[in-house]
């Protein structure tokens, strides 16, 4: 079973540095972490001219790139559906927890991080019963779920842990 806990929110509400910030702190837990990062629209992490750019501008579907170090794998959906979360996920090497960043509309538990500064301050947490905690960079009132300091990481890491069950294993 692959624990999974989202990390979700409007547009520069934090989500990217708070992501970062847990990965980190669980990583030095002991913990192996996986992430996934929804992005929208037409991302590419190629770069034209490079070798597997023009593999995949001549119609490949996959392209793994590998070194010594690290390898990746591009996928082009070439009208296909855009994969689901789980259909990620299954693709994923093992790991203790997998954070996920964004997928905003996905059934499993999330933080909702909020900032004074992002695009949009409605919170998402009214219309949608999977996010179980707030970090925010201001104060919350009136908020029946628990509010943490967006920068407060070790206890997020703390909470991280007991929802899905993490502490309950020996490192």
């Amino acid at each position: 079973m692959t624990r999974v806990f989202g990390i979700t929110g409007w547009k520069n509400s934090g989500k990217t540095t708070l992501t970062e910030k847990l990965v980190t702190e669980l990583v030095g837990r002991g913990w192996t972490v996986s992430t996934v990062k929804h992005a929208h629209h037409d991302f590419d992490i190629d770069k034209p001219g490079a070798d597997s750019f023009r593999h995949r501008q001549a119609g490949a579907t996959e392209v793994a790139i590998v070194s010594d170090r690290r390898w990746a794998l591009m996928h082009e959906l070439r009208n296909e559906d855009e994969p689901t979360l789980d259909d990620i996920l299954a693709r994923l090497a093992p790991a203790d927890i997998v954070l996920v960043e964004g997928y905003k509309r996905e059934a499993h538990k999330k933080i909702e991080a909020r900032r004074m500064e992002a695009k949009d301050r409605t919170p998402l947490s009214a219309n949608d019963p999977n996010i179980v905690a707030i970090a925010a960079d201001f104060g919350v009132e009136g908020e029946k779920l628990p509010v943490f300091d967006l920068d407060d990481t070790k206890s997020i890491a703390d909470f991280v842990e007991r929802s899905t069950g993490l502490v309950a294993r020996t490192k």
